[in-house]
């Protein structure tokens, strides 16, 4: 008799951290979605979601909001989630296999079935540019300049520095 052996997969999938629920939202705000408040009572969508390099003013007040005891029952539009639910251990955030934005995912049991892009018309649309998170433009460009000097220094290492000068114009002439 041939023995089989059995391999068992464990997923290990962590909660959906205060940060991902914001990301969430400020993602699914820049594309008109509202927060449902007290189970309906009101509905808020901050405008704009992301002014300059940061959140807005009216996202941070809207997410310290939805956050507090007196927001009561709470979630995005066309969702069934609670922020208070997506904030606890059962949740975390993954990309939509569809649209690729941000939903969330029951860590115990059956996946949600629908995405917030759902009810949207013509969504998804690779055509247009998709939501995004605040950026942070002058670490960005040091970053590019960190990248650029370390790729410089390898050069010179590497002894390539007579047939590729950073930082001047080329002065060989193709022919």
């Amino acid at each position: 008799m041939r023995e089989t052996a059995t391999i068992e997969v464990v997923l290990l999938r962590s909660m959906a951290s205060p940060s991902q629920v914001k990301q969430y939202l400020a993602y699914w705000f820049q594309l008109g979605k509202r927060a449902i408040v007290r189970n309906g009572q009101k509905t808020l969508l901050p405008n704009p979601v992301i002014r300059g390099n940061a959140y807005s003013r009216e996202f941070e007040a809207c997410w310290q909001f939805l956050q507090s005891p007196e927001s009561g029952d709470c979630y995005l539009e066309g969702t069934s989630q609670t922020i208070a639910q997506l904030l606890s251990s059962e949740w975390e955030i993954a990309d939509c296999p569809r649209c690729e934005m941000p939903i969330p995912l029951r860590d115990i049991g059956l996946p949600s079935t629908s995405c917030p892009c759902s009810d949207l018309p013509g969504w998804p649309n690779r055509e247009l540019p998709l939501p995004r998170l605040p950026v942070n433009t002058q670490r960005h460009l040091n970053e590019i300049r960190r990248r650029l000097l370390d790729e410089k220094q390898s050069i010179v290492r590497n002894g390539k520095l007579s047939t590729l000068r950073l930082g001047s114009p080329s002065t060989t002439n193709d022919r």
